[in-house]
């Protein structure tokens, strides 16, 4: 009870930060839009222009909902997955989500000409590229969890992890070897990544998935917490490891695989997030790490695509550069300074 009244203002501080760089970040872009505008054109009142609340509505809103949905469900993945391992450089990709998602992108893009013209207009459309990265990402995390059935130890299905990352990366490398400039332009493009791609049908769709990856996360907190004490004293404790390693490989699978596919693979946020709250908030109790990750996720992705808009100018950066080049100077001088990890 001490601990959860020790964090209430940190909590109430970042709360305050996240809606200050929400707004921040709709009203900044190509057209600076003041943020009085920006609120009255949330809660439905008339703006100083049109023009305005049509870039609001339609685009800038859109792309501040998915930055938060990523930044947190990025960030929750990467503490599961840190907690399950307890490794500290487990992030949400060491399952080899991202690479299925590669894979099957790879396949759709770089493979298009194997398919018939009909099948091709059909995958190398928005919805044919999001159900390719899902079902790649669906098909590696199948044969993860059926290794992760027959495997005792927890280290080996890092290992495998890492190994079917490794498999899907060389077949993407023989396909982009074969593939045309045009087609590999197209991939490298979705590498990229990007938040402001979605419509409000597919954040509806994104939501929704992202939801359940969020439940399933928060009923595994008790396990979570139960994990870290050791995988022998947790089955003392009456933990089955077994379903309990499934059910949060099954969580961050619904989160990072989802991610991947509406949005690209974007690095660095579900490796660093984990380890920047735990710098804020001194424990290792997963009832406060899980929001604390989340409200911290949302905070740094909002910053990021913030930058990546380069404000007052048309360019946009890609936003797994901007996730990468800030955030690990951040996370090596953080620990630095710190010098032992919390874990």
């Amino acid at each position: 009870m001490q601990s959860q009244k020790t964090y209430i203002i940190p909590f109430v501080v970042l709360s305050f930060v996240l809606i200050f760089c929400f707004f921040t970040n709709i009203s900044l872009g190509s057209v600076y839009i003041p943020i009085k505008s920006v609120f009255n054109s949330l809660i439905g009142s008339v703006t100083q222009q049109e023009t305005w609340q049509h870039i609001i509505q339609n685009y800038r809103l859109p792309k501040a909902i998915t930055a938060i949905i990523v930044g947190s469900g990025l960030g929750i993945s990467g503490l599961l997955m840190q907690t399950l391992f307890r490794n500290p450089l487990a992030g949400p990709f060491v399952l080899g989500i991202s690479s299925g998602a590669s894979l099957g992108v790879a396949l759709v893009i770089l493979g298009s000409g194997l398919f018939g013209s009909l099948f091709a207009s059909f995958f190398l459309s928005k919805w044919g590229i999001v159900l390719a990265a899902s079902l790649g990402s669906f098909l590696v995390l199948l044969s993860v969890l059926i290794v992760s059935l027959k495997v005792r130890d927890t280290m080996a299905i890092l290992i495998i992890g890492l190994m079917f990352a490794s498999i899907t990366a060389a077949i993407v490398s023989v396909l982009s070897y074969f593939g045309s400039a045009q087609q590999l332009q197209q991939y490298i493009f979705w590498g990229f990544g990007s938040l402001g791609n979605l419509s409000w049908d597919e954040i509806f769709i994104f939501f929704l998935i992202y939801s359940l990856g969020i439940l399933i996360s928060t009923l595994s907190i008790k396990s979570l917490n139960t994990l870290l004490l050791g995988e022998n004293y947790a089955k003392s404790l009456g933990l089955n490891i077994k379903k309990s390693r499934l059910i949060i490989i099954i969580a961050t699978s619904l989160l990072a695989g989802t991610i991947t596919a509406f949005a690209g693979p974007i690095a660095f946020i579900g490796l660093a997030i984990p380890h920047l709250t735990r710098q804020v908030f001194n424990t290792s109790n997963h009832k406060i790490l899980l929001p604390a990750v989340f409200l911290f996720g949302a905070i740094v992705m909002l910053i990021c695509d913030s930058i990546a808009q380069l404000p007052n100018s048309d360019f946009t950066l890609p936003i797994n550069a901007i996730t990468s080049l800030i955030g690990a100077p951040v996370v090596i001088w953080l620990l630095v300074r710190k010098r032992k990890m919390i874990f």
